[in-house]
This record gives structure tokens, C-alpha cells and sequence, in this order.
């Protein structure tokens, strides 16, 4: 394992040293386009970013948020830790004054690592996602304004993002009505933790790049969306866990962030019991080909080493039940779960 990441690290320094300056209206920064490279998609994605990747919300979007009862948000608490998170609201919580802005009337509770810091300034990465439609979009930018009821965000990066990977979910009548509980945050994985991460076919993960003063459009927070069978999160131990990178938009926003800042953290969600596990950690990134992996499909591994696994109780208000799996993930190899 050494001599591949050292073999992954002279890679990436080979690539940065060919990198050519990015203009400041690209959406990308340099991390993101070093992936690119490394994967053969940094030509197309010079063309395809600007049109896609936006700078105001369409209104096709603007219409999207409010239909939702949660939102994925990712952030960072006051060590520059980044988490993610789901905020719930009766839906309407969230809505979009302008094709700028993206308000959201909802607030981390004190259980959740991100309370206490969606204050003017602080970057936030915003994921929509409509389970039973497996519909999802994406907005990054700063928080521009927040009270006691909520925050806004102004828009620095919207874009859409396919239905690949994503499972069915259906809301159902039932709710969880106990207040939610944290548990004390762990330094590893314990054994629920453990089969929780290795029954999961979803997860989140937030990111953050700081900018460099020359891509600070795409400078911030960023959230998304992980899915798969259960057991495509690989528990190694009490303290790492690894993933598989399958096909996707090419975009790399995730990976490019990891790239530059592997600070990283991880959301796991019990839909049933509404049980949140929050995992932060150093991610590094494997350049296996797919008989390497151990994961059919997978174009690279995404391996993290924990630091602090944090367990909320009930802080999911809804309970929902799973519907059908994506085809995108049948296409994908078969692994042992929990």
C-alpha cells in the first residue's frame, strides 16, 4: 500500500507541475482539474463546466428545494472541520427569494457538529435530494444571512446532478417524536458503528477548499451524495474505512477538494430509525484500476482514517421506508455486507 500511494502522490505532483494556469471564471480549481487529468476528462470538462456549473439557480431548481422535507447540508465547525448534515423541515422550509439566493428556515440543533456556525461568512455546500425521485441538485456559497429562524446562501456554484446510485425512498405517516440524543463523540469506529457503515447503501460526504485567490468561485463547502450496495463502504478496522469512486459527472468536486484539503466528513443516516453517524477523518485517494479495487466498476478508492465518530439518536424527525435500488448500482459488483 506504501508504494502505491507514494506512486499516487509523484502522479499528482507530475500533473500540478503540467497544470496550465485556470482562468478566474472557471468553475473548477486546481484540485478538481488535476483529477480531471488523472482521469482523462479535464478536456471535456473545460467545455462542459462553464455551461453547467452556474452562477444563479434555474428556475426549475428554484422550484425543486421547497418541494423537499430535508436538505443535505455541508459545513465547517470552528476547528475548519467539515461535516454534513441533514436539516428537516415541513416542506416550504426552504425557499428561493431570487435566482441568487437559497433560504433555508432551519438550524443544526446543539446535538449536531455543525451547530452554532451557519454565521455570515461561512461557506455551506446545499444538496437537494428527492429520494422518491432520485432527483438531486446542488448550490455552494456563503452563508449571506442568519437569525433564530434560519440562514441564507448566496449562490457561487448551482448545478444539477444525474440519478446514478441513488435508492428509492418513500416518507412515511410515522415520525420520531423523542427529542434527539447525542451520544460522546469516539476516537474509532465501535462495533455498531461499524455495522451500520457496512449495512449502508448511502452515505454523504462534505468537503472544503479554501481558494487560492485566483478560482475563488469555486472556493468553499461542498456536499454529496454516495450510493451503492451494502458493503460497498469497506470497514478495515476500528479506524479506517474505504470506497469505491464508480462512474460519474466527471466533475470531481469531491475528489478534487479531497486532493488539496483531505479533511473529510462523512454522514451516514439510518432512514428507519432516523440515527445519524458522523465520521471525520484524513481521506487519501487510490488510483487502483478495477482488479486492484476489489469493487467491480470502481475507477478508484477513496480511503479514510478516522478521528472522531460522533452518533445522533432520533435526529432524523421523518421515518422512511427503502424502495427499488438504482439500476446504475445492479451494474456494480457484489461484496459482503453487515
Amino acid at each position: 500500500m506504501n508504494d502505491i500511494r507514494h506512486a499516487n502522490v509523484a502522479a499528482t505532483a507530475l500533473v500540478f507541475d503540467a497544470l496550465p494556469t485556470l482562468s478566474p471564471d472557471s468553475p473548477f480549481h486546481a484540485g478538481e482539474a488535476v483529477v480531471q487529468m488523472l482521469a482523462g476528462s479535464r478536456e471535456a470538462m473545460a467545455e462542459v463546466g462553464p455551461k453547467v456549473i452556474r452562477t444563479a439557480m434555474p428556475e426549475q431548481h428554484r422550484q425543486f428545494f421547497p418541494q423537499l422535507p430535508f436538505l443535505v447540508v455541508g459545513g465547517l465547525d470552528h476547528t475548519a472541520q467539515p461535516w454534513a448534515t441533514l436539516l428537516s423541515g415541513t416542506p416550504g422550509f426552504v425557499s428561493s427569494p431570487d435566482p441568487t439566493e437559497l433560504r433555508v428556515d432551519a438550524l443544526p440543533p446543539p446535538t449536531d457538529p455543525l451547530f452554532g456556525t451557519m454565521t455570515h461568512g461561512a461557506p455551506v455546500g446545499v444538496l437537494g435530494l428527492e429520494p422518491s425521485t432520485r432527483r438531486r441538485n446542488r448550490i455552494n456559497g456563503p452563508v449571506i444571512e442568519s437569525d433564530e429562524r434560519g440562514f441564507a446562501v448566496r449562490v457561487a456554484q448551482s448545478f444539477g446532478n444525474c440519478p446514478q446510485y441513488i435508492r428509492k425512498r418513500e416518507i412515511t405517516p410515522d415520525a420520531h417524536s423523542a427529542p434527539p440524543q447525542a451520544e460522546t463523540p469516539q476516537a474509532m469506529l465501535d462495533e455498531d458503528a461499524q455495522w451500520q457503515i457496512a449495512s449502508a447503501d448511502t452515505f454523504f460526504v462534505a468537503t472544503f477548499y479554501a481558494g487560492d485567490g485566483a478560482s475563488e468561485r469555486s472556493a468553499g463547502a461542498d456536499v454529496s451524495h454516495r450510493g451503492g450496495k451494502p458493503g460497498f463502504v469497506r470497514v478495515d478496522d476500528a479506524h479506517t474505512l474505504t470506497w469505491p469512486d464508480f462512474r460519474g459527472n466527471a466533475f470531481f468536486n469531491t475528489l478534487g477538494n479531497l486532493l488539496v484539503n483531505p479533511r473529510v466528513g462523512l454522514l451516514f443516516v439510518d432512514f428507519a430509525s432516523g440515527d445519524f453517524l458522523h465520521v471525520a477523518g484524513d481521506a487519501e485517494i487510490l488510483w487502483h484500476d478495477e482488479t486492484q479495487s476489489g469493487f467491480t466498476g470502481a475507477l478508484r478508492l477513496v480511503r479514510v482514517h478516522v478521528r472522531e465518530v460522533r452518533r445522533v439518536r432520533g435526529a432524523l424527525p421523518a421515518a422512511w421506508r427503502d424502495g427499488e435500488t438504482s439500476p446504475s448500482v445492479e451494474r456494480t459488483g457484489d461484496w459482503p455486507s453487515a
